[in-house]
């Protein structure tokens, strides 16, 4: 009796931890995402959009906004391409 109930909560626990997963909501592949609320139910996340403009001519009409994916994988940048540095004169 008591090794069936250790069964039956070992069993639920899996299912409880199990059902709590949930997935990715954001693609690291795109730098810009788009929120989307729709009406009676909860927003939802669409990471396809290569630019800002794209993603605002998409969510045009819509109850949407476009966000800056904060889990986008950053290329590495070239250091000569860094921004134009004042140099420091040697006194």
């Amino acid at each position: 009796m008591l090794s069936r109930l250790v069964q039956m909560i070992l069993v639920g626990a899996a299912v409880l931890a199990a059902t709590s997963a949930s997935a990715q909501t954001y693609d690291p592949r795109y730098p810009v995402c788009m929120r989307l609320t729709e009406w009676g139910g909860g927003p939802f996340i669409d990471c396809s959009f290569t630019s800002l403009p794209q993603c605002d001519a998409s969510a045009s009409g819509r109850a949407a906004q476009c966000i800056v994916n904060p889990y986008f994988a950053y290329a590495k940048r070239d250091p000569s391409l860094n921004a134009y540095r004042r140099q420091q004169r040697p006194y």
